[in-house]
């Protein structure tokens, strides 16, 4: 039997101890909240199903869009990757909001603007989609679909504590990443987060995408709030307090990121900082000013990065054309009523 309709939800929200301990505050017992738990968690049985619609590219790169309660949806991803073994492993790419407020000119989420926050349950329920719908077997775990994870770092960090609970999905946190544009107050948080044991691996990934301040205020108007300055201090502190090597990403974006000495100006930047540079290749947007950077200068770009001593992953370019790679997520139907600005408007 599944469990009762009213308890799905809490079930999702919660791990396994804390959903005990609600259960028996209800006047529940310990062996029945378990059953419940793992009827959700290990089993995958839920009473109601969300409406999920989903597109598969040739490579086997998987978006699937859940329907919410209130009518909005959340995009996830799931991307087939090649391990240093050989071996391939699915990662899952989890929303945290239904939009995003912060306006990145690249980005397609930014274009929706900010609606609203998903619940602890919402992010996992992407997982347990993923999971028993989709028999997905997930190994990976990363906060990059839509939204900025931290702007609502509570539900995200409770989702890491469920996702990681052994009784159920016991995704091992060094195989989780939360990516952020920068948030430096949510960065330290999460920070003091990974100090806990059981969190000591988890994973940062910061979106720099630029080589300056003065290119970076264009891009992504955080840079106002958060500093290149004081964003590198805080990344810094990540390292000093014991967290893995942190994987900054950059969009490459022609005409825009991409000019001969702006290898050396980043590589300038991340000076000592434990780091691996992602490079992705600009994945246009709907109404792009901007196309796909050619091979030739990204090629350039990872190697002249590499000749000035940093470590570098060319990413691989994933689900583009059914609108599911880096940037990429975000309803064409919701607008800002402000545009974007890009640079040179």
């Amino acid at each position: 039997m599944p469990p009762p309709s009213g308890q799905i939800d809490a079930a999702l929200a919660s791990t396994r101890a804390d959903f005990r301990l609600r259960a028996r505050s209800a006047g529940e017992s310990a062996d029945q909240a378990d059953a419940h738990w793992i009827d959700v968690h290990r089993h995958g049985r839920k009473r109601s199903e969300r409406d999920i619609n989903q597109r598969t590219n040739e490579n086997g790169t998987i978006k699937f869009t859940l329907g919410l309660g209130d009518g909005h949806e959340s995009e996830s991803v799931i991307l087939p990757m090649t391990g240093r073994t050989g071996r391939e492993r699915l990662t899952l790419c989890l929303s945290s909001q239904v939009g995003c407020a912060l306006g990145c000119g690249f980005c397609e989420t930014a274009a929706m603007g900010f609606i609203r926050n998903l619940t602890v349950a919402e992010i996992i329920d992407q997982w347990h989609v993923a999971r028993f719908r989709l028999d997905a077997a997930i190994s990976n775990i990363v906060f990059m679909g839509m939204g900025e994870p931290m702007e609502n770092l509570d539900a995200v960090l409770e989702a890491i504590r469920i996702l990681t609970d052994r009784s159920g999905p016991g995704i091992a946190p060094s195989r989780i990443a939360v990516s952020t544009v920068g948030r430096i107050a949510g960065i330290r948080k999460y920070t003091d987060f990974m100090t806990h044991p059981d969190f000591r691996r988890v994973r940062l990934a910061v979106s720099i995408n630029a080589p300056n301040p003065d290119i970076r205020r264009e891009l992504m108007p955080v840079t106002k709030a958060d500093p290149m300055p004081d964003l590198h201090a805080a990344m810094s502190d990540w390292i000093k307090a014991g967290g893995k090597p942190i994987l900054v990403e950059y969009v490459l974006i022609p005409g825009v990121n991409d000019d001969e000495d702006h290898p050396r100006q980043l590589a300038q930047w991340l000076d000592k900082l434990d780091c691996r540079v992602n490079v992705i290749p600009y994945n246009p947007r709907r109404n792009s000013p901007w196309p796909a950077p050619d091979e030739c200068t990204v090629t350039s770009f990872v190697d002249s990065l590499r000749d000035r001593g940093c470590r570098v992953h060319r990413r691989k370019t994933l689900g583009r054309n059914v609108m599911a790679a880096c940037g990429q997520l975000g309803n064409q139907h919701i607008r800002r009523k402000t545009p974007l600005r890009v640079p040179g408007d």
